[in-house]
């Protein structure tokens, strides 16, 4: 029997675990598991410290969500702050009146997910990324378009005719989706586009507040 066995074993009988006694006495973990592992009392004692150690993983999860709400919350907040003041200085430009209607009307406005417009008419996907780009200051490589096709209608030419109407090369395609079901033959010969912007969970905070101080704008011009 190794020399130090009694000191671990008196630190083992005041609860402390393996990896404290083998970094105080520099003894593997694996010989400590050997020589207490029939021993009832240190079984206990590692269930004990397991609970224990559930116990504090739980409060920490508990702390870091609450820190994480918080963050979250201020950080929305700051969005909806900037996005107030913005409104001041925009809200007589017909570009940005535009883009706030459009996205009102056509937009998704579901939080869990990132600006993104649908149309089948490509002049509304032209006038919103005109919005993005010149109200919104988003970068041309964070833009992309994706395509809902019916099996009967061409990729390869749709992806055309979205791609030279809205000045979006190729590379800002993302992968089409077929549609099936029924439907009249080439019902919609280009299909539908979604606009989508990458990384843009602030900006939909920002047109969320627009769409509601737009509204409050405009119910105030309303007949009493």
């Amino acid at each position: 029997m190794r020399n130090d066995y009694h000191l671990a074993l008196k630190m083992r009988k005041k609860s402390k675990s393996y990896k404290k006694i083998s970094k105080e006495l520099g003894i593997p973990k694996s010989t400590l598991n050997y020589w207490f592992k029939d021993l009832v009392w240190s079984k206990n004692i590692k269930e004990k410290l397991t609970e224990k150690a559930i116990r504090t993983s739980r409060k920490r999860i508990r702390r870091v969500i609450k820190s994480n709400k918080e963050r979250w919350k201020k950080w929305r907040e700051n969005f909806k702050e900037e996005a107030k003041k913005e409104f001041v200085r925009l809200k007589s430009n017909p570009l940005f009146i535009t883009g706030v209607m459009l996205y009102w009307g056509e937009g998704d406005q579901n939080f869990k997910y990132p600006v993104r417009l649908s149309n089948v008419n490509y002049k509304m996907i032209v006038l919103f990324k005109k919005f993005l780009l010149e109200i919104c200051k988003i970068k041309r490589e964070d833009i992309y378009l994706s395509l809902f096709l019916y099996p009967d209608i061409s990729e390869r030419k749709c992806k055309k005719f979205w791609g030279d109407r809205t000045s979006t090369n190729q590379e800002q395609f993302d992968k089409v989706q077929v549609i099936y079901g029924k439907h009249p033959t080439k019902r919609l010969e280009n299909g539908i586009c979604t606009i989508r912007v990458r990384r843009s969970t602030g900006l939909k905070e920002k047109i969320l507040v627009w769409i509601n101080l737009l509204s409050e704008n405009l119910t105030n011009y309303l007949p009493k």
